[in-house]
């Protein structure tokens, strides 16, 4: 879904969300999640792109795990329509305040990660993402699912952040023991902490960090797509290893091999170069 939204960017050279709304809807998508489902549904019975999403139980990963792209019509210019395309790219499928917040947050931080000659200090992620997700974010009461705090919290993603995963981003103890207190599902409670942590312990190795969420988190999917853009604006093609990038498909369908690597060369064209 993040390269179907890149391919809509470049056909378009604009965000157009009734567009890729409609790209959403009538192709296969591989792994769906039930916000996404929901919000498929509703398209094909004829509800309105900003009316499809679900507002209920929608604090999923769905829209931040395919966010990123979002900001390459406007590396160059800048401008504050980013941050309306942010929001309404998010809306889309996840009609929920902690997932716009979410995203609008992870944007702000790719933009500076783009601009960054050394990756930042550890304590640096939580802080960032909860300086601009928690205004947004407002009083929302999120209750995690299980674990350790399930009795213990009830407050928005960005009140666990600095309660929680703030303190666990300096502690010298297997980062695994934290993460697995609150889990590292498709619930933002947990993907959004399992993310923050992982790149405080390992956003100065690209690699290591990819692997680290494949390897140690549930949802490894989704976490691994957000950690990966992280680590990937910070770090740049460079910081992966090639025999990575040599070994992909490149696909986003079942028969399209290469189209990643196409659209990644078109996009640099139509919006940069």
């Amino acid at each position: 879904m993040a390269f179907w939204t890149l391919e809509q960017l470049i056909e378009d050279g604009q965000f157009i969300p009734e567009h890729l709304a409609d790209k959403f809807s009538t192709e296969r998508i591989f792994g769906i999640g039930n916000a996404v489902l929901s919000f498929v549904s509703s398209m094909q019975r004829g509800a309105k792109w900003f009316e499809a999403g679900p507002r209920t139980n929608a604090s999923g990963n769905g829209a931040l795990m395919r966010i990123a792209p979002i900001l390459v019509p406007h590396l160059k210019t800048g401008g504050t329509g980013l941050w309306a395309d942010t929001a309404l790219c998010a809306m889309m499928t996840h009609n929920d305040r902690t997932s716009t917040a979410s995203c609008l947050a992870f944007i702000a931080m790719l933009w500076e990660l783009l601009d960054l000659v050394e990756p930042p200090n550890k304590t640096w992620w939580v802080q960032k993402f909860t300086e601009i997700c928690s205004p947004l974010e407002g009083q929302v009461k999120l209750r995690p699912r299980g674990g350790r705090y399930i009795d213990e919290f009830e407050g928005s993603l960005s009140e666990f952040c600095v309660e929680y995963v703030a303190a666990a981003t300096l502690e010298d103890s297997d980062y695994k023991i934290a993460m697995n207190s609150w889990y590292s599902g498709a619930f933002l409670l947990e993907t959004v902490p399992s993310v923050l942590l992982i790149l405080s312990k390992f956003g100065h190795d690209p690699e290591e960090a990819i692997v680290r969420a494949v390897n140690d988190t549930k949802d490894n999917d989704t976490v691994a797509a957000i950690v990966g853009a992280a680590v990937g604006a910070l770090h740049g093609k460079k910081g992966l290893p090639s025999r990575w990038l040599n070994a992909h498909t490149g696909r986003t369908r079942t028969r399209d091999d290469g189209r990643i690597f196409e659209l990644i060369e078109t996009a640099r064209l139509v919006f940069w170069d």
